[in-house]
């Protein structure tokens, strides 16, 4: 089981006590970016692109705090940049356990050996290490040798250390289904709780945006995927209807409102993919201010090739707990890996 109980339980709960206040839209995950700073220049990254004085900016503990406040998301996922370059990293996530926040601390693995004592294993707490495929593919991905051997070594030392650990995989333009199966096979040797799967996204500011997964293409290679997965025990930190959406099965919107990104600059409007975004003062001028319909595959052509969990995964999840008998036969069978290819919502 790639989720655990205990988590499922908390945002299935959480969900309701939202419907039963007459809310249509809250959100699930608070992506929260505390820097922008990273001690790698992946390919496909356009978050490092910002000048010295930006890169050079924190937002505080008390920031982080207000923010996970605010937003009130049961999820909180910290990534960046590398969140673990900011001196006060184990003091905020320590801060939001103690408030029975879900913590997932995004990272590249080359500092968590050094850090990992100054965070203790809590069923809160997930590390999500970014495995992008295999050592040459990852490598050539972050732009340096040894970043894949410094990330499986991070991996088996945090199992071992006994934190929750998933592996965080994004897919990109020129991988095979065959690779793609390896990869996982691999990850789930490593002990891992889960991996979470999307296709890349095209920012507008990676260096190499040639990379980038077409939709259609995405939906190909992701029933291959899982054509070949089919007994070989992976588990994925995803909801079933969210993986059954990338095989092309399922035609959700994007309901960017489930992911709420704070950084440095305010909330994004509308998600953490935008660069170039706009952003608000306050979580509720975002909620309240934002036109979201604006937004969305078929809506904005920025938007035309996403498929990324940020967007998707919180459609999914209401779409489980609104048809649960729908949800537990696709987790029972698995994604669809034939047949016709359900059309686009808007």
């Amino acid at each position: 089981m790639g989720v655990p109980f205990v988590q499922k339980y908390s945002i299935t709960h959480y969900v309701i006590s939202q419907r039963w206040r007459g809310r249509s839209r809250y959100p699930l995950v608070l992506m929260l970016e505390p820097l922008f700073r990273c001690n790698l220049t992946c390919a496909g990254c356009g978050k490092i692109n910002y000048p010295e004085e930006i890169l050079n900016r924190r937002l505080s503990v008390e920031e982080c705090l207000s923010s996970a406040e605010d937003c009130g998301a049961p999820v909180v996922s910290i990534a960046g940049g590398e969140p673990l370059l900011h001196p006060d990293m184990s003091q905020i996530v320590a801060a939001l356990l103690e408030r029975k926040k879900f913590v997932y601390l995004c990272t590249n693995g080359l500092l968590l050996r050094k850090h990992m004592g100054e965070y203790t294993p809590s069923p809160y707490l997930t590390i999500s290490i970014h495995l992008d495929g295999s050592r040459e593919k990852h490598d050539a991905l972050a732009g340096r040798s040894g970043v894949f051997d410094s990330a499986v070594e991070a991996i088996r030392r945090a199992c071992q250390e006994g934190f929750r650990v998933t592996v965080n995989s994004t897919l990109y333009d020129g991988i095979t289904a065959e690779e793609a199966s390896r990869h996982l096979d691999f990850a789930m040797s490593l002990g891992i709780e889960g991996v979470t799967v999307s296709p890349g996204y095209r920012y507008s500011d990676a260096p190499r945006r040639e990379m980038f997964l077409k939709r259609d293409h995405s939906k190909r290679l992701f029933r291959e995927i899982f054509k070949l997965g089919k007994g070989r025990g992976w588990r994925f930190n995803q909801t079933t209807l969210f993986l059954d959406f990338l095989a092309g099965n399922q035609a959700y919107p994007c309901t960017p409102w489930g992911n709420p990104t704070r950084n440095i600059f305010g909330w994004q409007r509308p998600c953490y993919l935008w660069v170039d975004g706009e952003y608000a003062p306050s979580f509720k001028v975002l909620m309240e201010s934002t036109n979201w319909d604006h937004y969305g595959v078929g809506r904005n052509p920025k938007c035309g090739n996403c498929m990324l969990h940020s967007g998707f995964e919180p459609t999914a999840v209401n779409d489980a707990i609104n048809h649960p008998l729908k949800a537990l036969y696709i987790s029972l069978r698995g994604p669809r890996t034939d047949g016709p290819v359900a059309q686009d919502s808007l």
